[in-house]
């Protein structure tokens, strides 16, 4: 019978635990399901603006760039026909009637995003000449597109490509009040996704780094809190280092500054656009970098600021009793600032003074309120010793004669 009820025991206990694990698993599934989701969610919105800005936009800048060229090209048949078929006698008026026009379309033209040489064309044949290739280049590529819906989303704008359209403004408009919340909905949690994986990770390399290097970790709550916002701050400069030394290699032309610069600007959504990435074949990888860049950065921007915030409160706390203290210090030391020197120092001691104490070989850390009461005991002896004196008892006055003299010539 024992036996029985034993078994009925270690029956239940154990399809119990099998539904604790079923149920944890569930839960971890669901937990990755929507982070995936919330991430898949944003690039399929972000692909379907891309491919929505480049219908809008591609015919208009295709019938406007064709304009340009072949206005450019005339104007350049120009300039070289006169120089071959004429004599330039007055050098100012050919100047301004020949070469500063064709000087305006070329500086429209490049504005525009024209890319191809145009020597080649004097020297092209007639294949070439009956199908030109297009001396500018795509802008509106499906790549370069969903680049651009994403620069909207992050709220960068770059600004070297923008819609010219009607239709494209008011569906960059409705595109930007839909997905803007939706990409910081993904930048938030991805970036607590983050911050767990970095408070997790924390303690298990401090617990593996050699006794030497844990002497040097701050024992108390406030310097681990600056400590770690350093190390964010050096997490997010090695981030940007590495997205450097990538974009150096991507696009030739830059130097490891320049890129650094390009993700700083980036990442902290400033978005001059004077450094652009013009390698359309990396775009999507660029697209993924920027918003782990920028998940990253938002979570590092809120560890500063929190640290800001708790120093901002401390130092308030201290500086009402403390600026009242030294303005009664400063009226009772009058000329004399000796006084005022020697108690500054009584203040500094104990604001400056480490917060832990020793207890034979081990150490543990000093409480805040204790911390609190020294600073408070500090003011008040200096709140005492600058009351006035009290005054002595004045001693009876005493009587004075008045003697009035008074002379008359009668």
């Amino acid at each position: 019978m024992f036996s029985d009820d034993k078994k009925q025991l270690n029956e239940g206990s154990s399809s119990m635990s099998k539904k604790i694990f079923r149920a944890e698993t569930l839960a971890k599934i669901k937990s990755i399901a929507s982070h995936v989701g919330l991430l898949v969610t944003l690039m399929i919105y972000t692909l379907i603006g891309g491919l929505v800005f480049r219908r809008l936009e591609l015919p208009v800048e295709m019938e406007r760039l064709g304009r340009l060229e072949e206005t450019l090209l005339l104007k350049r048949q120009y300039l070289i026909s006169s120089i071959n078929n004429t004599n330039v006698t007055d050098l100012a008026q050919w100047e301004s009637a020949i070469l500063r026009p064709y000087e305006s379309s070329m500086q429209e033209a490049a504005r525009s995003g024209f890319s191809a040489e145009l020597i080649p064309k004097l020297t092209a044949t007639d294949e070439e000449r009956l199908n030109p290739e297009p001396m500018f280049a795509d802008r509106w590529s499906v790549l370069q597109a969903v680049f651009f819906a994403s620069t909207i989303l992050t709220t960068i704008g770059y600004g070297n490509v923008f819609p010219t359209t009607f239709l494209g403004r008011v569906f960059c408009i409705l595109f930007a009040l839909i997905g803007i919340p939706l990409t910081l909905t993904v930048i938030a949690d991805y970036g607590k996704l983050l911050a767990g994986a970095v408070s997790s990770a924390a303690p298990k390399i401090r617990s593996k780094l050699p006794k030497g290097y844990n002497s040097c970790i701050p024992t108390n709550q406030a310097g681990r809190k600056s400590l770690g916002a350093l190390a964010a701050v050096g997490l997010l400069f090695l981030y940007l280092a590495c997205g450097a030394g990538i974009f150096m290699l991507w696009e030739t032309h830059w130097t490891f500054f320049e890129g650094f610069y390009f993700c700083f600007v980036t990442m902290t959504t400033i978005g001059f656009g004077d450094i652009v990435p013009t390698n359309t074949k990396y775009m999507l990888f660029c697209t993924g970098y920027i918003l782990v860049g920028l998940a990253l950065t938002s979570t590092i921007i809120e560890l500063v600021r929190r640290q800001y915030a708790h120093s901002w409160k401390r130092l308030q706390a201290l500086r009402g009793p403390l600026a009242e203290t030294l303005r009664r210090i400063g009226e009772q030391a009058g000329g004399d600032m000796s006084s005022l020197q020697t108690d500054l120092k009584r203040v500094l001691k104990v604001i400056s003074m480490p917060r832990r104490r020793k207890s034979g070989a081990e150490s543990h850390d000093m409480k805040d309120s204790e911390w609190e009461e020294a600073v408070e005991q500090i003011l008040r002896d200096i709140a005492a010793s600058s009351q006035p004196e009290p005054e002595l008892p004045q001693q009876p006055r005493k009587s004075v004669v008045q003697i009035i003299i008074y002379e008359s010539s009668v």
